[in-house]
C-alpha cells in the first residue's frame, strides 16, 4: 500500500471532522480519533498515530483542522514528550511499549519529562552517577537528577542510569521509563531568577523500574540517549514559528508604538537583530525540511545555538529601549508553571528567563564543540578519560 498523497490526508481529515465535530466532540475524544485515524503525526508508522507519509505532508492535516476550530493537544505542555520522548520510544521501543506510550503521550493525558542531568553530570553528561542495580527481573535505581521541566505534573521519565561502573562512562549506562508515581521517587522545586519553580531536582531512592521499561539494550542507553538529546536541540532551536514570532515580536511592537524610546543606536541595534531573529527562522524551516528526509543531526545543535544567542540579546535590547520601565518586575511569586511564556510575561522576566537559554537542552560551550566536531569536521578535542572505567575517573 502506497503512503497517501496530500490529496487523500485531506479527504480523511475531513472525514475525521465530519465524524468528530470539534463544536460538539469533547476535547480528548477528538484528538483520540485523530490519532487513531493516523493524523496525529502522519509520518509515524500506521496504528501509531501516523500512515507512513512523508513528514512535510503534517501542515495539510494541521490546516484544515485549524481551519475547522478543532483542538491541538495543547503542544507546549507536553513539548518533552512530543519531541523527546516520543521519536526516542520510536526508534528503540519494543511493540508493547510503543503501543502503551505513544497515544497517551500524544494525546497529552500523561506529561513527560527528563532524568538526565545530575549536580556532577551537567555538561559532562557520560560522566553520570545514578546507579540501576539488577535484582531479578526490575533494576533498583539510587541518584539525583536535577534541571528536570515538568517533574511536578509528569507522569512518565526517561532516564537514564549507570549500569555498570567497570567499563568507560558512555559504555556503562542504560536507557529505562520511570513511573514519577513509583515509591522512592521525590520532586523537590528548584526556585529561579525569574521566581518560579519551573525546574526540579528529583531524588530516586530505591526504585524500582521492571526491565520491561527498558528502552535499548542494556549498557547502550549512550546510543538511545543521542536520538533523544538531537530532537531536544531541534525541539527547542527549530520550532515554527511566524515572522516576528518568539523574542523579537514584543521589541518590535514596543518600537512601533512607542516612538519616543527610539534612539539612533537602539534602531541599528534592532535592526541587525530582526535580520538575524528572521534567518534564524528560516533556517529552521530548512532543517524542518531536512527532517523528511532523516533523523535529526548535529544542525540542530547549531539553531539551538542561535536561539540562545539571540534570545539573551534581545531581551537585553528590549530592557534597554523601555529605560526605568525595563527594571520593574511584576510579581515575584514563588509558582510551578506547567509551561514557560516567553511573550506573555514583561521585559523583565525575559530578561531574566532567556539566561537559561544557553545552559538547558546542552549548554552552548558544549554545542559549539559539537558543531565545531560534528559539522565544521574539525579536531576533536584530546580526551583522556574515553578508555578508563567510570569508577575509576576523579570525582
Amino acid at each position: 500500500m502506497s503512503a497517501p498523497d496530500a490529496g487523500e490526508l485531506r479527504r480523511l481529515t475531513r472525514e475525521l471532522l465530519a465524524a468528530h465535530p470539534p463544536a460538539t466532540t469533547g476535547r480528548t475524544d477528538f484528538l483520540k480519533a485523530r490519532f487513531d485515524a493516523g493524523l496525529a503525526w502522519v509520518h509515524y508508522p500506521v496504528g501509531l498515530g501516523g500512515l507512513d507519509a512523508p513528514r512535510s505532508l503534517q501542515p495539510v492535516v494541521d490546516s484544515e483542522l485549524a481551519a475547522a476550530n478543532a483542538p491541538d493537544n495543547d503542544p507546549r505542555r507536553i513539548g518533552i514528550g512530543l519531541g523527546m520522548a516520543a521519536p526516542t520510544i520510536l526508534g528503540f521501543g519494543t511493540d508493547e511499549q510503543k503501543q502503551r506510550f505513544l497515544k497517551p503521550l500524544w494525546v497529552g493525558e500523561e506529561v513527560w519529562c527528563q532524568l538526565f542531568s545530575e549536580p556532577g553530570a551537567g555538561s559532562d553528561l557520560a560522566a553520570l552517577g545514578t546507579r540501576a542495580v539488577r535484582d531479578g527481573e526490575a533494576w533498583v535505581v539510587d541518584g539525583q537528577k536535577v534541571w528536570t521541566s515538568s517533574a511536578h505534573v509528569a507522569r512518565w521519565a526517561i532516564l537514564i542510569a549507570r549500569t555498570d561502573p567497570d567499563v568507560p562512562k558512555h559504555r556503562g549506562i542504560s536507557y529505562f521509563i520511570c513511573d514519577m508515581t513509583d515509591p522512592g521517587v521525590e520532586v523537590r522545586p528548584l526556585r529561579q531568577i525569574t521566581g518560579e519553580a519551573e525546574f526540579n531536582e528529583v531524588f530516586l531512592t530505591g526504585v524500582r523500574i521492571p526491565d520491561s521499561r527498558r528502552l535499548g539494550p542494556v549498557g547502550e542507553g549512550w546510543k538511545v540517549a543521542q536520538t533523544t538529546l538531537m530532537n531536544e536541540r531541534v525541539s527547542i532551536g527549530g520550532s515554527r514559528i511566524p515572522r516576528e514570532g518568539g523574542m523579537i515580536g514584543p521589541v518590535a511592537r514596543t518600537w512601533r508604538e512607542r516612538p519616543e524610546l527610539r534612539t539612533h543606536d537602539l534602531h541599528q541595534r534592532l535592526l541587525t537583530l530582526w535580520v538575524e531573529a528572521e534567518v534564524a527562522r528560516l533556517t529552521g524551516e530548512r532543517l524542518r525540511q531536512q527532517l523528511v528526509a532523516g533523523q535529526p543531526g548535529p544542525e540542530g545543535s547549531g539553531m539551538k545555538l542561535a536561539f540562545a544567542r539571540l534570545n539573551q540579546e534581545i531581551s537585553g535590547l528590549e530592557v534597554e529601549l523601555l529605560g526605568d520601565e525595563g527594571l520593574r518586575y511584576s510579581d515575584w511569586t514563588m509558582r510551578r508553571p506547567e509551561l514557560v511564556d516567553f511573550t506573555g510575561r514583561d521585559a523583565g522576566y525575559r530578561y531574566l528567563r532567556s539566561k537559561g537559554n544557553s545552559i538547558e537542552g546542552g549548554t552552548s560551550e558544549v554545542l559549539l564543540n559539537i558543531v565545531a566536531e560534528r559539522v565544521l569536521g574539525l579536531p576533536a578535542e584530546p580526551r583522556n578519560d574515553k578508555d578508563v572505567a567510570w569508577k575509576d575517573l576523579s570525582r
